[in-house]
This record gives structure tokens, C-alpha cells and sequence, in this order.
């Protein structure tokens, strides 16, 4: 591809390139190297957010009146590729990516003045309230029930599998108003302050051994309708809305970079046959059938993109999108185990950047670590991988969507 690009694209990449090797410190770096699932540092995430944001270039998708970028489709893709190249840390994808976009569709003028420039900056930072205990996959199922009390709704339930909601002050939730008519009507998108007065969290211990998901309890929780985002009762229009930006993003070149590095691992790394293991035939084959996904999947991805800066709803484009990355992601983290041998299944998370504080874990006092730094890393992205074909609505609910919408089944 880069044979076409033109003179225009090849100096905004080396602009890139430039601000990258100016701005992208060595810690920074080791946090996006080092990261244990798409959830890096949550300090490091935030330092790089403020790095970009200074350059404008933290929300580049955003419409440019609200602080995005007036790029093209190339240089969106080569943006999102010399971040994967340098190592950049993932920011947080609820607020920029997700609940951001949502609030410029459906947000009133006082909630896009309000949110939107406090997303940039990072003093909003959102984390998600869609899940409940008995509604996972089956969202529509929800229950949490939000009451309303004169100019407010007065919020009891729970949310589960909330990431870093110790981490933020603002979290956006579906919450039940209504119980008449199909399940997907009388539901509301609703904005809540973190430090109202009744809202409990409560961490949860991860396979990997972090506490990035959270459970968290509302108890009369008093919320003014003014945060309603969208209609009462409308909120799954908002949500449906949501979870397109949620399931898209450029995943390309992110997991390029990770089927490269599987490789040079792989090849250092003794086979069964006491050769390198990237000439094993088993292996070899499993990994070329990896790297010729990826480039399908940039192909998707490019598809998907062109479409939405036409103005077109990507629609169940978004669903294969999540299927296929989501997936490979998984067959690569698999891949980076076997590549990583005996040492990748020693727990040594004090050499890795996890995306939360790890639980009942005691590092060396010398810090030493056996093998390589990745090697430790490999465990840990391997049992976090593990979720990623369910988190964004599960895959099965995936594969349904296609099937009706774009099979007609």
C-alpha cells in the first residue's frame, strides 16, 4: 500500500513519526510494550492522552468543531499504524471512542459544552454501566431500575464487569424506566456522577490476577434527568449507537504489530525438534494463517472507515469487525504463549504494565524475573484474551446479527 500513498501522506506520516520520537518517552513505551490487555496503565494512559490532547491529535475522529481532525482515511490508518509501530499505550476507549461520539449524536448543547472538552483533557473520565449480573450477552434484559422523582430518576441495582470504575468519575449506564411494551423499550442512557451519595464499588480479581473489572452497587442513587443523554425510555437507540463505535476502531495494525513480534519471538524460541520453533510446520502454518487474517481485516477496516466518513452507518460491518479482531487476537496471544516456552508460564506480573493492581501478589524482593520481559507478559494477555469474544456484546450475538441483518436469515 505505501507505493500509493501520496507525497502529502508520506509527509504527514513523518510528521507523525516525529511527534512520536519527540513526544513518546521510554516509559510511555515500556507501558505499551508491556501492557497485559487493551487496557494499559491507567497513569501512562492518561500521561499520553495529555501529550496528544496538547496536540490536538487525542480525539482525531471527532468532528473538528469539538477538537478533532480533519484527516483522510489514509491518514487515520496511518496514524493509528506509527502508534502501534512506536509502542504507544491504548487510551481509554469509554469516553474518546465510545460514550463521546454518543454525546455529539444525541447530547444537548449544555451536555456536549459541558463533557465533550472534559473528555479531551481527561478531568471527565467515563467508564461503562451496561452489564448487569442477569443481563450479559442479553443486554435488553437489564433491570436496574430508574425511578423518576419530579425533575430526577432515583437509580437501584447494580452494573458488573465495569472496567476502571475505581478510576472514574463519571460513569454512563442503561438503566430501566419503563416495563411495558418488548424488552429494548422503557430503557434510559443515563450519565452519573461517581461521587453521588449511594453508589458502592466493589473490585473484582481477574484470571490474570488484576482488578481492572469492578461490580457496582447503586442505592437510591439520585440522578437529575438533565443527564439523560438522548429520550427517556429511548436509551437502546442510544446504545445501539454506542456499540458501533465500541465494536469498530482500527485493529489492524495493532495486532500487525503483534503477529511481528510472535514471529521474531517464535524464532528464538527451541521447537519440539530442538529447532526454531518458527520452523516447525505446525506452528508456522498456524502463524501465516494469522498475518493473512490481519490483512483482511484492514481490508474490512478501511471498507468500514471510507463508508462512515461518507456519512453511511456502518452497521453490521461493525459486528464482523469485532468477531474477526476480537479472534485473531486470540489465536496471536496463543501464538505468543507457545512462543514464549517454560518461562511464559511463570506469574510475573512485576515486570509487565498491567491495566490494574494485581491482587495478592508478592514480587521478588530483587524484582528478578526468568526470561525475557515479554515472556511474563505473554501469560497475562493470554488469560485477558480470553474476553475479548465476549466483551462488546459476545460473538454468538455477533454472528446473530449478521445473520439477519446482512443474511437475512
Amino acid at each position: 500500500m505505501e507505493y500509493d500513498w501520496s507525497a502529502a501522506d508520506l509527509a504527514f506520516r513523518d510528521e507523525v513519526r516525529a511527534f512520536l520520537a519527540a513526544e513518546l518517552t521510554p516509559e510511555l513505551r515500556r507501558a505499551g510494550r508491556l501492557a497485559t490487555s487493551v487496557y494499559p496503565d491507567h497513569a501512562a494512559s492518561m500521561e499520553w492522552q495529555r501529550i496528544l490532547h496538547a496536540r490536538g491529535w487525542a480525539a482525531p475522529a471527532w468532528p473538528v468543531e469539538y477538537g478533532g481532525c480533519a484527516w483522510s482515511l489514509t491518514q487515520h490508518y496511518i496514524f493509528g499504524r506509527e502508534l502501534a509501530l512506536a509502542g504507544a499505550p491504548a487510551l481509554s476507549p469509554m469516553g474518546i471512542r465510545m460514550v463521546a461520539p454518543a454525546i455529539i449524536a444525541f447530547g444537548t448543547p449544555e451536555q456536549k459544552a459541558y463533557f465533550l472538552p472534559r473528555i479531551l483533557t481527561g478531568e471527565v473520565f467515563f467508564c461503562q454501566g451496561y452489564s448487569e449480573p442477569e443481563a450479559g450477552s442479553d443486554l435488553a434484559a437489564l433491570s436496574m431500575a430508574a425511578i423518576q422523582d419530579g425533575d430526577d430518576l432515583i437509580c437501584t441495582g447494580s452494573k458488573i464487569w465495569t472496567t476502571h470504575a475505581t478510576e472514574a468519575n463519571w460513569i454512563f449506564c442503561l438503566v430501566r424506566t419503563g416495563r411495558d411494551g418488548k424488552k429494548q423499550q422503557g430503557i434510559t442512557f443515563l450519565l452519573i456522577d461517581m461521587t453521588t451519595p449511594g453508589i458502592e464499588i466493589r473490585p473484582l480479581v481477574m484470571t490474570s490476577g488484576e482488578q481492572v473489572q469492578n461490580q457496582v452497587f447503586f442505592d437510591n442513587v439520585r440522578v437529575p434527568k438533565s443527564n439523560v443523554l438522548g429520550r427517556i425510555d429511548d436509551g437502546w437507540t442510544v446504545a445501539k449507537y454506542l456499540l458501533v463505535h465500541e465494536r469498530g476502531g482500527a485493529a489492524a495494525p495493532w495486532l500487525q504489530v503483534m503477529a511481528a513480534d510472535v514471529a521474531a519471538a517464535a524464532a528464538e524460541q527451541t521447537g519440539p525438534d530442538g529447532n526454531p520453533l518458527i520452523d516447525d510446520p505446525s506452528f508456522a502454518a498456524r502463524l501465516a494463517d494469522a498475518r493473512i487474517r490481519t490483512e483482511v481485516l484492514e481490508v474490512l477496516e478501511y471498507r468500514t472507515i471510507s463508508a462512515m466518513a461518507m456519512g453511511e452507518n456502518p452497521g453490521p460491518a461493525s459486528s464482523m469487525l469485532k468477531i474477526l479482531a476480537t479472534e485473531l487476537s486470540q489465536r496471536l496471544t496463543e501464538l505468543a504463549l507457545d512462543a514464549a516456552g517454560p518461562r511464559g508460564r511463570v506469574y510475573q506480573p512485576h515486570v509487565t504494565a498491567p491495566g490494574g493492581p494485581i491482587a495478592e501478589y508478592t514480587p521478588p524482593a530483587d524484582d528478578y524475573v526468568s526470561g525475557a520481559p515479554w515472556q511474563a507478559v505473554a501469560p497475562l494477555r493470554y488469560f485477558n484474551d480470553r474476553a475479548g469474544s465476549i466483551y462488546a456484546g459476545s460473538n454468538e450475538i455477533q454472528r446473530n446479527i449478521l445473520a439477519k441483518a446482512a443474511l437475512g436469515l
